[in-house]
């Protein structure tokens, strides 16, 4: 029964404010329009941003975000590189091992790894690399996301309206005859 009253309030308070706020003065109306012409389209900033990194980010307003885009993008493929060039390395150097010889053969690379010590090496760059792919993924599913979330947001209204109130409450009851002291909380939206 109290979760049902609880639901309640949560449904029907954000419809009971927006009806006092259609309600409003003409004030009131120029503030909505505004709001709705700064709206930007959510389906416009993702195929942007799903096309062009970062151009989502310029529809909505938000370009400080492009740099870090692609300062993100740029050290990646940085790290992918640096990864795949070690990878490569150790790889070569146990494919010297597994020749005939090259595992006495002192001119070889590492000549102080056994050929576990290389193989492990080659598996750990080699994951690093194809973990820093799918870095590269998330880096983009980001900016995407990133740029719906900024056009769903881009109407949300910060007012100075908004404010929290502490107040004394006196509450007589009448079914028990006596009273109830306490504080309770006001929000103004």
């Amino acid at each position: 029964m109290i979760y049902t009253s609880i639901i309640a309030v949560f449904v029907l308070l954000p419809a009971l404010t927006s009806f006092a706020q259609n309600e409003g003065t003409s004030q009131d109306t120029v503030k909505v329009d505004l709001t709705e012409k700064n709206k930007k389209n959510p389906q416009k900033a993702t195929i942007l941003s799903a096309v062009l990194p970062g151009a989502g980010q310029l529809y909505n307003g938000k370009s400080w975000k492009i740099p870090l885009i692609y300062a993100g993008f740029a050290a990646n493929i940085y790290f992918i590189e640096f990864n795949n060039r070690r990878y490569q390395f150790f790889r070569e150097a146990l494919f010297a091992f597994d020749e005939p010889g090259g595992a006495t053969d002192p001119n070889r690379p590492f000549p102080s790894l056994n050929r576990d010590g290389l193989v492990r090496n080659v598996n750990y760059w080699k994951r690093n690399r194809d973990l820093n792919y799918f870095l590269f993924i998330g880096i983009y599913a980001l900016n995407i996301i990133d740029a719906n979330v900024d056009a769903h947001l881009s109407s949300f209204d910060v007012s100075d309206d908004l404010t929290f109130r502490f107040e004394p409450t006196y509450e007589s009851l009448t079914a028990g005859g006596g009273n109830i002291m306490g504080v309770s909380l006001k929000i103004n939206f």
